[in-house]
């Protein structure tokens, strides 16, 4: 039965009451628990064992793994940086910090805020094919690399005069995505995960995600246990 038919067979009642199922609708925030900040290999061990691996197990990462994986992506730091804002794990071009994660997990999208280190949804259903690429779709979690294009300061104590030009942020923000993608890497190293990160559908994933126009979907990083594991 498709929506249009359920609903017509509602009671009259019951629609007028305001009580119509909300579909799509049913995520709540999670509030990710405080990331661990010792344990694993060290950063000369996980360079060493820092690679692609392709072949990703379904199982689900425990909320603790997600928490810390999130936060050495793009998580806060420190308290104070530049800008008024807050520091972050991975630099960014004026601090602009213009690049949101997307997570997409089995049950829905959510973004990544990091000052209250939690996710928030953005829209229910599997989106994990939208990452592009055969295997990565059971992945336990892809992240979707999303420009906020109007992140970048243009007021009087930017110090770029060039940062409102078209090709130098884009030069900014491919290099930005690049560092948060390798702390993703680094931590899947650190921590014995599989790391990928691929092209993805980029049309589609626009629309599903219900971006705005100053927002670019750019990449996608595919995250879990290796196969066999």
């Amino acid at each position: 039965m498709n929506r249009r038919t359920f609903v017509k067979t509602l009671p009259v009642i019951t629609v007028l009451a305001g009580t119509l199922p909300s579909f799509g609708q049913d995520l709540r925030p999670i509030m990710l628990p405080k990331p661990e900040k010792d344990g694993g290999k060290s950063v000369l061990a996980a360079l060493q064992a820092r690679k692609t691996i392709r072949k990703i197990s379904a199982k689900k990462l425990p909320l603790q793994v997600l928490s810390n994986l999130l936060w050495a992506a793009f998580g806060v730091n420190r308290e104070a940086a530049t800008f008024g804002k807050a520091g972050r794990t991975a630099a960014s071009a004026s601090n602009s910090q213009e690049i949101d994660l997307y997570i997409a997990m089995p049950e829905g999208v959510y973004i990544y805020e990091a000052v209250p280190h939690r996710l928030n949804p953005v829209v229910s259903g599997d989106f994990r094919t939208r990452a592009g690429r055969r295997g990565a779709a059971i992945a336990p979690v892809n992240i979707f690399y999303v420009v906020d294009r109007t992140r970048y300061d243009l007021g009087e104590r930017q110090p770029d005069r060039s940062i409102g030009e078209p090709e130098v942020q884009k030069s900014y923000y491919y290099t930005d995505t690049g560092l948060i993608a390798q702390n993703v890497y680094l931590f899947a190293a650190s921590q014995g995960l599989a790391a990928w990160f691929h092209n993805c559908d980029k049309e589609n994933t626009f629309k599903e995600f219900k971006l705005r126009p100053e927002q670019s979907v750019l990449f996608a990083q595919s995250v879990g246990y290796p196969e066999n594991s």
